[in-house]
């Protein structure tokens, strides 16, 4: 397909991507999401993510792309206009979203979920931890970031395109957990809590809440379990990118 040449800021296409870059309820309701770079382009041609429109500059290498996605050339002072990026990498995309309802069942082993992680950088990069320990899918409890954030989706580096992720209340993941005969196990303190070292961590449903707050009331009390990251005294907690990778990392290696 021949690509179009847009130089004009006042396009619709261009006023759609600023505002795509910029409101998680705009995002909902058009149902499509901007990613940014030739790299994350290609990991998302390439697992497949429901591509409709790039952006890129003169001189861009693009990977192969489906015949069907709108190709558009836009001049460097235009592309920095849109670009969520300080230093634009020479191409951004359009791709729609995919359904995040919470999936019928659990099938996999083990899973995360996350409650109240509003950093999208954070849940951008513990997306990217749970693809490279075998977790099942990540599932987002009310008052974490949007997955399709342009940050999210940098920081998830290719993942948020080979790993499921759904949208969930507490309920609904209590009950999925439940059918699954997988064990709710928190990354919190509570009288029971186990050493992460030694807690069998080979299958579940691992909840990690926020750095300020931690998980809920609620979600501890449906938690069969609770496990605690050993560290020095003088530090009081991990960030929830970095606890995530601990219990995932422990997981992993029990398999």
């Amino acid at each position: 397909m021949a690509a179009e040449r847009i130089t004009s800021r006042a396009n619709p296409l261009m006023t759609h991507i600023r505002r795509l870059s910029a409101s998680r309820s705009y995002r909902r309701e058009t149902g499509e999401f901007l990613g940014d770079g030739v790299k994350l382009l290609a990991e998302a041609a390439r697992w497949g993510a429901a591509l409709t429109a790039v952006v890129y500059t003169a001189g861009t290498a693009l990977p192969d792309l489906p015949a069907a996605v709108r190709l558009v050339e836009v001049p460097e002072d235009l592309m920095a206009s849109v670009s969520p990026m300080q230093a634009p990498q020479g191409a951004l995309f359009l791709a729609r979203i995919p359904d995040l309802q919470g999936p019928p069942a659990l099938t996999g082993r083990r899973y995360l979920a996350l409650e109240g992680v509003q950093d999208p950088g954070n849940v951008g990069s513990i997306l990217r931890t749970a693809d490279a320990f075998a977790a099942g899918g990540l599932l987002l409890l009310p008052g974490c970031a949007d997955l399709y954030n342009p940050k999210t989706v940098r920081a998830s580096m290719g993942a948020l395109f080979r790993l499921p992720a759904w949208e969930c209340s507490l309920p609904r993941l209590s009950a999925l957990a439940a059918a699954a005969d997988l064990p709710l196990v928190g990354a919190a303190l509570r009288q029971d809590t186990a050493d992460v070292r030694a807690a069998a961590l080979d299958r579940g449903v691992f909840l990690i809440g926020s750095e300020g707050r931690g998980l809920s009331r609620e979600a501890l009390e449906r938690c069969a379990a609770t496990v605690r990251i050993p560290m020095t005294d003088r530090c009081e907690s991990l960030n929830a990118a970095a606890a995530a990778a601990v219990v995932l990392w422990e997981g992993y290696r029990q398999l």
